[in-house]
């Protein structure tokens, strides 16, 4: 059979898969790292440019939202014109744009600068995985998981602490400016690296899937993040939030429909469900989205409100969790080589639940962090345990021409999972309101408890010893 991918590298010979790897997480690294960082610096904008509430919330929002959308389209770039081409592109739209979000002379220049480092971010995501499952053999392949799960780990522990040092040093500029050198070496190392995989055959695009895709996502993720802003009411006109969330499930059913007529070359090959491995991980990731957005915004309101921390001093409190998660994670990738991701998955989940679990029933009114720190490290244990091994899960089984659109679905789910879960918390937040802080971040965290069993449920329909097919 005819290998789908041929191989032009522009590596030198000595080029090994491990500094490949090395250079695709210089670039992972930044592109997580810019989804936290600015939190810390939000007031430093609002009076630097004069911005309102809403403005400084789309900071952060367009780049949700930019990221989250193109993902699927993203994996399948890949697959068309190579990984490494898009990923190059990717990381050089990411660092022009950090540039112009740091010469931003006002908050819409540098809300539109966000959405383009989301859509940037967007094309660099998928490739990663994509190359990572090209460039090791399948009983290597969770060690080098392991560390890129790692990496995503470190850029949230450092997200507060390099953000607050950052403004403190430089002002809100400094944490845009700082991408600058972060993105010239990434790609000069990316180019230099990076095997160049491309197609032997030429894959077509399909105009119908990219549309009603990216209008239902665009749709859905902006309805979630948004309809707390708008009180899940009235946008503009006859604009509506549950209009804009009706519109978006009705294009994506129609995705579906028109992926499985299609009579070309769908944006979304159905047959990747058929592995039933792929969708019991992507199910998997989405429930995980949705804890981690649901566990950190009430978490972080309780730190401040009810414990009296500063935004600085709160986010550091997370840092011991993230480091934590950071070492598991590449502890359970090349733990999951020998002893299978299944149950490292499993048992990350189960031990997110009692970590998450305990936090809701120690909270309590000026309780000392060293009361709640043993379950946030349990929790930092469990995200380590799961991020890793379902990324293996999710990609083992496949033949190389489904990789890239398996990249970007399982990112997109994960997206999706945490749109959902800040949504859902936010809700659960102002229904509690009229009681203490302590209690509305109770109930708020019922949502990721509930989401986590959801993922551990998924993890037993992975097949415990599925065969290895080498890629």
């Amino acid at each position: 059979m005819r290998h789908p991918f041929r191989v032009r590298s522009f590596a030198g010979p000595t080029a090994s898969p491990r500094a490949a790897l090395y250079a695709l997480c210089v670039s992972f690294f930044m592109i997580c790292l810019d989804a936290t960082v600015v939190n810390v610096a939000v007031p430093d904008i609002r009076t630097s440019l004069g911005a309102s509430l809403n403005d400084v919330v789309w900071v952060n929002s367009a780049y949700a939202l930019c990221y989250a959308v193109p993902l699927i389209l993203a994996g399948r770039l890949g697959d068309r014109y190579g990984p490494k081409r898009v990923f190059l592109v990717g990381v050089a739209g990411f660092t022009a744009a950090s540039l112009a979000c740091a010469l931003a002379p006002g908050a819409e220049v540098l809300i539109a600068a966000r959405a383009v480092q989301g859509l940037a971010a967007a094309l660099v995501a998928p490739q990663t995985m994509t190359l990572i499952v090209h460039l090791f053999p399948a009983d290597r392949r969770g060690a080098a998981l392991g560390a890129w799960g790692a990496v995503g780990g470190a850029a949230m522990a450092a997200g507060p602490v390099i953000g607050g040092l950052l403004v403190a040093w430089t002002g809100w500029r400094g944490i845009f400016l700082v991408n600058l050198p972060v993105g010239v070496a990434g790609w000069i190392a990316a180019y230099r690296l990076l095997p160049d995989r491309r197609p032997a055959a030429r894959h077509r695009m399909d105009p119908w899937g990219i549309a009603l895709s990216g209008l239902g996502l665009t749709a859905l993720v902006f309805g979630v993040q948004s309809g707390e802003a708008y009180d899940w009411g009235t946008v503009a006109g006859p604009v509506t939030i549950p209009g804009i969330l009706v519109l978006g499930v009705l294009c994506l059913v129609a995705f579906v429909w028109w992926q499985h007529h299609n009579p070309d070359e769908p944006l979304l090959p159905p047959r990747l469900f058929h592995h039933r491995d792929f969708s019991a991980a992507a199910a998997a990731g989405g429930a995980m989205g949705a804890a981690m957005g649901g566990l950190f915004l009430p978490l972080m309101i309780y730190l401040q409100s009810d414990l009296g921390y500063s935004p600085l001093a709160a986010g550091a409190a997370t840092v011991p969790m993230f480091a934590l998660s950071s070492l598991c994670a590449r502890l359970a990738g090349k733990r999951s080589d020998t002893a299978g991701p299944r149950l490292l998955a499993a048992l990350g989940f189960a031990l997110l639940i009692v970590g998450t679990g305990s936090l809701t029933l120690l909270l309590g009114p000026g309780i000392g962090l060293w009361v709640l720190m043993p379950s946030l490290l349990v929790s930092g244990i469990g995200i380590g345990l799961v991020s890793a091994p379902l990324a293996g899960i999710a990609t083992r089984s496949l033949e190389p021409s489904l990789v890239g659109a398996a990249s970007g679905v399982f990112n997109t789910t994960r997206q999706l999972g945490g749109a959902l879960g800040s949504a859902a918390t936010g809700v659960l937040l102002q229904a509690g309101l009229g009681d203490t802080p302590t209690t509305a971040t109770q109930a708020a965290l019922a949502f990721p408890v509930l989401m986590l069993v959801v993922g551990l449920a998924c993890c037993a329909a992975v097949r415990p010893t599925p065969p290895v097919r080498p890629v």
